[in-house]
């Protein structure tokens, strides 16, 4: 039995505390930072108007119906104004098309200095690379208070046509106020005023009179002040965007009176003003469980979807608890905390952390210690890193499965540092699924299989795992059985892959789909690896193993490897190995695992695409799935991974046969103990 989704009370479809004024015509919504107001995906559910809807349906509303007259971009925080019903439209369409609607928003800035109090930003806006924008200052002023205000310009037509209340939603930016473009780009109004100023930071009350695409943020940048925590257009690193719509006023649509809804500016603004260095450890249990639900809140797409159980919490500084992570399997948490024991500096408070977990309604909680430096692990099992029980509540079963997009996964909780899946790898296995069709797919410090799993789903036809500990290839063995992979042709190998991806080669093999996810470092009997020297030569060979048109993923969470590094290693590899690299794309991490503001994510992930004989090298040509095998290259038969190589079968390794480059098989009894995994540094 999977255990179900727990803690569903840090889910719910919306807070009530998030209304601001509710009645027949209007609902206007105190909208947090980082949800967006209406999701361009059919297939999104964390968006507000989605949300809101889901409530309102709980809440036993006869009608769930929004009329969507203004957005907010997703990292903005503030007043979010809907229709309830239809006849309220044309009425609140009207002042917003009219430029009677007064939007006032707080943005937090450095570097003020000795500029004007107030001012007015006059700026043709043009679109820039990457789907930002570029601001041209607009020469010859005195224009500014010509109708200000039409920024959304043809928002709350929705009913026109019927039923069409969502179709185009937050489209207020997106050609409003084209009779202004005739200087090249779109006109931007904004003033300005100071509201508070310490030292070098100041925050500034925005009074926009148009809205454009990305306006303030980027009128902003374009005088020297950019937005603290936009990192699109140069601000300062921050937990959050500090942009906060603050009061919206407008005549109500059915009584006239002047009507004006406020939201303050978050904590966050008041802290970052006072730049004073905050300890999220020091207002105790009390403090870090707010913090833990605040995070989980940001995690409600991926917790409701219905088809996943297994996701992180909490990851480190980008929830703004540093040194911890914690990870939800099922009805159970797994507390991490990084960086050192107990009272070391830099380290988390234990008990106030795995007490604030707690508090969050788990059945249990689990902890994993994790020095700063794993080579002070000699055993990843002992007590004093990963007790084997539960150190909250009760103890999860020594063994059960949890989902993963529908897909069961084996993990143990108590058995070392490792539970038996990396979560951070969760949207790479999607893509793995999708991208498996018909393939021949080989999987390589495969670990306990995911990636396989994830093939075979997809509908891979033949794959190969391999991983050094015989523990973990045992584990692998038995996900795979659990989907009903055929073990004739889905095919398990306990190797040191640098032998065995040279053995490879001399036999010819080749594949359409490679996964090269390694560890930061490893230590085998025979040979020793790391990711920041040895990560070019290990891509090159297994370049080597693609097929025509054939694809490698590569992924590495070295934090000593920058994004940029990394793939000038992937590119290097290509060309040694004599490939012809038609796209290199970088992939994004799951929403659950946010880097810590002002640096790249721990995981780097590309997805390179190699040419087919005789294709033109362009870029986004599409891989050949399922492509024949070089000329030589055999196909898998049985249960034969590759010459002289045989499939492990069930729980026990057979040993090599003569020619294949295998270590050394593990100890009896390994399998059932878990896998010897090669540590991996950073927050996995």
């Amino acid at each position: 039995m999977i255990p179900r989704l727990a803690l569903s009370e840090l889910f719910p479809d919306f807070h009530p505390e998030w209304i601001l004024a509710e009645d027949e015509d209007l609902i206007v919504v105190d909208k947090p930072a980082g949800m967006s107001t209406h999701a361009p995906e059919a297939d999104r559910i964390d968006d507000v108007v989605t949300r809101l809807r889901a409530f309102l349906r709980g809440r036993g509303a006869a009608d769930d119906y929004l009329g969507i007259h203004q957005r907010l971009d997703r990292d903005t925080s503030g007043v979010l104004l809907f229709t309830r019903r239809r006849e309220a439209n044309a009425s609140v369409a009207r002042q917003f098309e009219g430029r009677t609607v007064q939007k006032t928003y707080v943005a937090a800035v450095s570097g003020f200095g000795d500029r004007a109090p107030r001012g007015t930003l006059r700026h043709r806006l043009v679109p820039a690379p990457g789907g930002a924008m570029r601001a041209i200052a607009e020469a010859g002023a005195g224009r500014e208070d010509r109708g200000g205000g039409r920024e959304d310009r043809g928002a709350g037509r929705e009913d026109r046509g019927g039923g069409r209340e969502d179709r185009g939603a937050g489209r207020e930016d997106r050609g409003a106020g084209r009779e202004d473009r005739g200087g090249g780009g779109a006109l931007a109004i904004t003033r300005y005023r100071l509201l508070e100023r310490r030292g070098d930071r100041a925050l500034l009350e925005l009074r926009p009179e148009t809205g454009r695409t990305h306006q303030l943020r980027v009128q902003l940048a374009a005088i020297g002040l950019p937005i603290v925590g936009d990192p699109v257009y140069g601000g300062a690193p921050a937990p959050r965007l500090l942009l906060h719509a603050a009061e919206l006023r407008l005549d109500h649509p059915s009584t006239g009176a002047a009507a004006a809804y406020r939201s303050p500016p978050p904590a966050a603004f008041e802290a970052w003003l006072a730049a004073a260095p905050a300890d999220p450890y020091a207002g105790g249990v009390e403090a870090v469980e707010r913090a833990m639900r605040e995070a989980a809140e940001r995690r409600y797409g991926v917790a409701r979807a219905g088809d996943t159980t297994a996701l992180r919490l909490v990851h480190g500084a980008g929830d703004g608890l540093p040194s911890v992570s914690v990870d939800l399997y099922g009805e159970h948490l797994v507390v991490s905390l990084f960086g050192g024991g107990e009272g070391e500096p830099g380290a988390p408070p234990r008990d106030v952390v795995l007490d604030a977990a707690h508090r969050l309604g788990a059945k249990g909680v689990y902890v994993k210690v994790r020095p700063k430096h794993a080579s002070v692990i000699v055993d990843a099992r002992r007590e004093e890193f990963a007790p084997r029980h539960a150190v909250r509540g009760e103890s999860a079963p020594e063994e059960f499965a949890v989902l993963e997009h529908g897909l069961p996964f084996k993990v143990r909780l108590g058995d070392g540092l490792s539970t038996g899946i990396f979560l951070d790898q969760r949207e790479n296995r999607r893509r793995v699924r999708e991208l498996a069709r018909g393939a021949r797919v080989l999987n390589l410090f495969a670990y306990t299989g995911a990636f396989t799993v994830a093939a075979v789903a997809g509908g891979a036809r033949e794959s190969v795992t391999v991983d050094v500990s015989r523990g973990a290839i045992a584990w692998a063995r038995d996900n795979l059985d659990a989907l009903g992979a055929d073990p004739a042709a889905h095919v398990v190998v306990e190797a040191d892959v640098f032998p065995w991806l040279k053995a490879a080669a001399q036999a010819g093999q080749r594949f359409d789909l490679i996964v090269l996810d390694p560890p930061s470092f490893a230590t085998t009997k025979k040979s020793r690896f790391s990711a920041a020297s040895d990560f070019g030569a290990l891509a090159a060979l297994a370049f080597r193993l693609l097929a025509p048109g054939g694809r490698l993923l590569a992924c590495t969470n070295h934090r000593g490897i920058a994004r940029a590094r990394f793939r000038r290693h992937l590119h290097e590899a290509a060309r040694e190995a004599g490939c012809d690299v038609v796209q290199m794309k970088d992939l994004p991490d799951p929403v659950d695992f946010p880097s810590e503001p002002g640096t790249e994510s721990h995981l780097k992930s590309v997805l390179a695409s190699v040419g087919a004989p005789g294709a033109p090298a362009v870029k986004g040509a599409p891989a050949v799935k399922g492509a024949p095998a070089m000329k030589g290259a055999p196909a898998m038969k049985g249960a034969q991974a590759m010459k002289g190589a045989q499939a492990m079968k069930g729980a026990q390794a057979v040993r090599a046969a003569k020619g294949a480059p295998f270590a050394r098989a593990a100890k009896p009894g390994g399998a059932r103990k878990g896998p010897a995994r090669p540590s991996r540094r950073g927050a996995r």
